[in-house]
C-alpha cells in the first residue's frame, strides 16, 4: 500500500470491560459496557458476522443495531482513511483483506471489531 493511499472500510464495534472508553450512543453511561468481558464481546461478534456470512442479514442493518461506535448511524462506514488515521491491529486487518471481504475478529483498544473493507 503507497503511503497516500486510502482504503474505505465499514466496522462493527463491540465494547467490553478493557475497552478504553466504556461509553457508546446506546449505553451512554457504559453499564452494560462495563459489564461485558471480552469473551462475551467476541461471542456477540462472531455471531453477528455468521449472519453476516449465510446472508441472513446485511453489513450495515447489523452495524446500525449492534455497533458501539458513533458510525453506527451510517451503517458502520467509516469512510476513507490513509495510514496512521486507525490504530495499528485496525489498519493492517483492513489492509490485509481484499474490497468486500469481511474480517474475522480484530482487537484494538475500543474493544472487539469485524471490518468489511469497502474500497
Amino acid at each position: 500500500m503507497a503511503s497516500d493511499e486510502q482504503l474505505k472500510a465499514s466496522h462493527i464495534l463491540i465494547k467490553h470491560e478493557g475497552s478504553r472508553r466504556k461509553a457508546s450512543w446506546k449505553d451512554p453511561d457504559g453499564r452494560v459496557i462495563s459489564a461485558t468481558t471480552r469473551d462475551a464481546a467476541v461471542a456477540q461478534l462472531t455471531d453477528l458476522r455468521e449472519k453476516i456470512v449465510a446472508g441472513q442479514a446485511r453489513f450495515d442493518e447489523i452495524a446500525s443495531r449492534y455497533s458501539d461506535c458513533s458510525s453506527a448511524k451510517r451503517g458502520g462506514d467509516l469512510g476513507r482513511f490513509g495510514r496512521g488515521q486507525m490504530q495499528k491491529p485496525f489498519e493492517d486487518a483492513t489492509i490485509a483483506l481484499r474490497v468486500g471481504e469481511i474480517s474475522g475478529i480484530v482487537d484494538t483498544d475500543s474493544g472487539v471489531h469485524i471490518i468489511m473493507r469497502t474500497g
